[in-house]
């Protein structure tokens, strides 16, 4: 039986190859807040740019928009986040750790999720009398009862941080669904879309997380991509479920195995919502399965609630009969580091072979961060370093491309197989007076002579590019 690998392990690979660094290292770290490096920045703009393509580019409805991080104060009151947006939090006397009481609750089978915290107070008291309550991390039993924690992250502008009132206070958005209800209105009066359309964006949000242990999967800092869908309430089953099976084949087109996501259903519902699914993922670094992404029916709670709140008229008038109604919405709703790590998770492989063991990021080839590499056979003989520069020169306005001339081939070939590389190419000597290259793929590791006269031909075919 084969050993679960750690997170451990995972970190150190994205910290050792360049893909993700905590944040503020030199100074200790940030807790729960990672910068991406050179490889981890590619990969997510390839993840969050095959999410585009699909969402706005193959979708002649939905629209696109970019809307600010801050927003008027009142507008999360509005919708609720600040009076509702919190987790319940649970202190230990012993070595002052702060814990999630759900979470606490949750290793003993009790679901706990969007509980109050009466019925999650009773819950703990049980356990306490038990003697089977515990703090994770000291083993100590002395533990305060749970209180509201505020997921909202505040901020200031235009007074001086001594002066912040409730009045002037701002906050950097938790998601960034807000931005899109509150340019409701100008993309209607602008662009005139028909129902049902679709406005979809990808931006970052911010929310001051109790504890985030789980390295990118839960952070306080993350880029979220989400789509609201306008439409009329007797639509509101046919699309949800045309974009349940969308959403759904995206994965699947992009190399996630059948039998490594499923459908949650969520039987306790928003009081807004009709209905509520997250698409979840088996993470090998994780234990089990995660949420990966959330698709909900949500009413007409929110336009209604912005529009009350604003004293603007956010209804829709029918452009053939006059009728005038607040449409409903229907939301996707995915954490872009979430994607990252589960592409990460999925195509992380170990494997034997003639030579020992290698590590080879399996990624889909339009996901890959580095889609050729070029390598000349030796550096010292500078014909064979001039022809293949000379191909990495022809290739890299159409591939991010990378040239590496640094220790033997068989070294390379690993290095570009732990970066997911799909396809690299050699220059030889018999390159010289024949005119071909050896284009060696990565999960085969199969090498085939490729004239330079048809090379961009079969790296495109290959690519899927």
């Amino acid at each position: 039986m084969s050993k679960k690998p750690e997170m451990s392990e995972l970190v150190a690979f994205c910290k050792s190859r360049g893909f993700a660094y905590q944040s503020s290292e030199i100074y200790g770290g940030m807790s729960a807040i990672y910068d991406y490096g050179h490889y981890g920045t590619l990969l997510k703009n390839n993840i969050r740019d095959a999410w585009w393509k699909n969402m706005v580019q193959e979708h002649a409805e939905v629209l696109a928009l970019d809307s600010a991080i801050f927003m008027a104060p009142l507008a999360w009151k509005a919708s609720g986040h600040l009076d509702n947006f919190d987790d319940p939090q649970v202190d230990c006397k012993t070595c002052k750790a702060r814990l999630r009481a759900d979470h606490l609750l949750e290793e003993f089978g009790i679901s706990a999720d969007k509980q109050p915290l009466d019925f999650i107070n009773q819950e703990l008291d049980k356990l306490k009398k038990e003697n089977k309550l515990k703090c994770p991390v000291c083993g100590g039993c002395d533990l305060t009862p749970a209180k509201r924690f505020s997921l909202m992250v505040k901020s200031n502008i235009g007074a001086p941080t001594d002066e912040l009132t409730d009045e002037n206070v701002v906050y950097l958005r938790p998601e960034t669904c807000g931005g899109i209800y509150l340019n409701y209105k100008n993309i209607i009066d602008s662009l005139h879309p028909k129902l049902p359309f679709g406005v979809a964006q990808v931006g970052k949000a911010f929310r001051n997380e109790i504890i985030a242990r789980q390295f990118i999967f839960r952070t306080r800092e993350f880029e979220q991509m989400e789509m609201q869908y306008f439409l009329r309430p007797e639509q509101m089953v046919e699309k949800f479920a045309a974009w349940k099976a969308d959403r759904w084949q995206w994965y699947l087109n992009f190399g996630i195995q059948a039998e490594k996501i499923r459908w949650y259903k969520h039987e306790k519902l928003a009081h807004y919502a009709s209905d509520a699914y997250d698409i979840e993922y088996d993470f090998q670094f994780l234990g089990g399965f995660k949420e990966i992404e959330g698709i909900h029916a949500r009413g007409d709670w929110d336009l209604s609630q912005h529009g009350k709140f604003s004293g603007c008229d956010l209804s829709y008038t029918d452009p053939y009969t006059n009728e005038k109604f607040i449409p409903h919405i229907m939301e996707t709703s995915v954490g872009l580091g979430r994607l990252f790590l589960m592409f990460l998770d999925q195509a992380y492989t170990k494997e034997s072979v003639n030579d020992g063991e290698r590590l080879v990021l399996k990624l889909d080839p339009r996901l890959s961060p580095i889609k050729v590499a070029v390598f000349p056979l030796l550096r010292n003989k500078p014909e064979l370093v001039a022809l293949a520069q000379d191909v990495a020169k022809r290739l890299r306005p159409h591939y991010q491309l990378e040239f590496d001339d640094h220790g033997n081939i068989g070294k390379r070939y690993r290095r570009q197989d732990e970066i997911g590389t799909p396809l690299t190419i050699t220059v030889d000597f018999d390159s010289l007076t024949n005119q071909d290259v050896t284009v060696r793929e990565r999960d085969s590791m199969q090498q085939t002579r490729v004239s330079l006269a048809k090379l961009e031909e079969y790296l495109h075919e290959k690519l899927g590019l």
